[in-house]
């Protein structure tokens, strides 16, 4: 994605895609976001029960995700896994990347139809979720393109990525190349060796 909430000293002078500023006393949370995909929302209610939010999936760094939760629901499920980890209603914050890269650490072909992952490959899968999500924090994210965090530092996830953007390269831990397909209109990358 692109964007980024930055914290900024205050008189900074906005950019073209600076949307909204919030000052706290010495310092201000600026949002900047040349897509136009967040939104800035007041409420008094408590926010998970807000309209745009109330509908949205299991936190994946939460106790509450776990493997029996995440066969559950992937019953029914008529998509690949790896759109069903990108589904926001069922699961937040997995995005492309992170999807790609859960995937290879847990050893599932990312093609495979969700409604046939075993209750095994789920207590293979949310661990490599929830390793993969920290990993990602520990670097600052994968900066691709304009992407940075709340200090305008570009993160480094993508320096260490196991398979995402490395198509017709070969694979860290076995060698084989590294393939490309897309799914739901989304690049997904995987080792066909380490990934069945």
């Amino acid at each position: 994605m692109s964007g980024s909430l930055r914290v900024l000293a205050p008189g900074v002078a906005p950019g073209k895609h600076d949307h909204f500023d919030l000052e706290l006393g010495d310092r201000v949370l600026r949002l900047r976001d040349p897509r136009r995909f967040g939104a800035v929302l007041w409420t008094e209610e408590p926010p998970e029960r807000h309209r745009l939010l109330a509908h949205l999936g299991v936190e994946p760094l939460s106790r509450a995700f776990n493997a029996r939760q995440l066969h559950a629901l992937t019953r029914g499920a008529n998509v690949s896994i790896k759109q069903f980890l990108m589904d926001g209603k069922r699961i937040v914050g997995v995005g492309n990347i992170y999807a790609s890269e859960s995937l290879f650490r847990a050893g599932i072909d990312p093609r495979k139809p969700s409604r046939k992952l075993s209750v095994e490959e789920a207590k293979r899968l949310v661990p490599a979720i929830k390793r993969t999500l920290l990993a990602a924090i520990r670097a600052g994210g994968s900066s691709l393109r304009d992407f940075v965090g709340s200090d305008g530092a570009s993160g480094y996830f993508q320096q260490s990525h196991w398979v995402y953007d490395r198509a017709g390269q070969s694979c860290r831990r076995c060698a084989t190349t590294i393939r490309r397909t897309v799914q739901g209109q989304r690049a997904t990358y995987y080792c066909p060796r380490c990934q069945r």
